[in-house]
């Protein structure tokens, strides 16, 4: 049954992710129309199936007269990329200190333990709007706030989980047989502790997703004009009385690209955990 479940939440997740990328890729091709094209008088045109809708517009246009769907397709590309970016430069630092922590013991176990809880007494939502406020808005800013603010989501877990490695008696044998510590740390702990990373990296690129929506939903993403999808959101707020299709469409994208990220993650934890198995 566990492995049922398991299955269906891999096949589900990755398939709508492989959809995005697929999406986020292909967009300047598949794109029906410029995601940054302006026509006022096909402001607010409803979706292909309700009536009085423009031919080409499937998803319907915004107050500027912006394809939907072209904009939501480019959208998923700065969303992908804050994801990937993001989540694999946090993951590289947050992991590796909570290995050396976890591993090592001792005054290095001592100094990161501090500096995360020193790290962790930052709300995460004013430290990253501060962030951008004082490196100015761009697709770098976001990326640089991310990894500054959530590399302790890694750390702390794989450093709990290279502790308990560390008392296998598989480590003491390895020690025994006179292979260094290093070695012993990359050879021996990474390969056991690597599931719990993979695990924690699918679940920070779907908190990566969220953030640059946040921020592109104040205001403080990348430049207004380019298409993203917390910046339709907030257009489309305004809006939501007379033309719901600019807020719901992208909002149900963003909801659906989180929800996979966080059901990959659950679904390789059903997958790889020891116990479950």
């Amino acid at each position: 049954m566990v492995k049922r479940k398991a299955g269906l939440k891999l096949w589900l997740s990755g398939g709508w992710l492989a959809l995005v990328v697929l999406a986020a890729l292909l967009a300047p091709w598949i794109a029906p129309q410029d995601p940054l094209a302006q026509d006022l008088f096909l402001g607010r045109m409803p979706p292909a199936w309700v009536s009085g809708a423009e031919p080409g517009y499937w998803l319907g246009t915004d107050s500027l007269g912006r394809d939907v769907l072209s904009r939501i397709l480019h959208g998923a590309r700065i969303a992908l990329t804050v994801a990937l970016v993001a989540g694999g430069i946090t993951c590289l630092i947050g992991a590796a200190l909570g290995l050396l922590a976890g591993f090592l013991r001792g005054w290095v176990d001592l100094a990161i333990s501090r500096l995360i809880d020193i790290w962790m007494a930052f709300p995460p939502v004013l430290f990253s709007i501060l962030l951008i406020a004082v490196l100015g808005p761009g697709l770098s800013s976001i990326v640089i706030a991310i990894v500054v603010i959530d590399w302790t989501r890694f750390a702390r877990v794989v450093r709990a989980e290279a502790m308990a490695q560390g008392a296998m008696d598989y480590v003491a044998s390895a020690q025994v047989a006179g292979r260094g510590r290093l070695s012993t740390m990359v050879t021996e702990i990474l390969p056991n502790v690597l599931p719990t990373i993979v695990v924690l990296l699918t679940l920070e690129m779907g908190i990566a997703v969220i953030v640059e929506a946040i921020l592109s939903f104040v205001n403080l993403s990348i430049s207004t004009d380019d298409p993203t999808w917390g910046g339709m959101i907030a257009e489309g707020r305004t809006s939501v009385h007379q033309a719901w299709w600019v807020l719901v469409f992208p909002l149900v994208t963003l909801f659906l690209t989180v929800l996979a990220f966080s059901q990959l993650g659950e679904g390789l934890k059903d997958r790889f955990d020891p116990v479950l198995r």
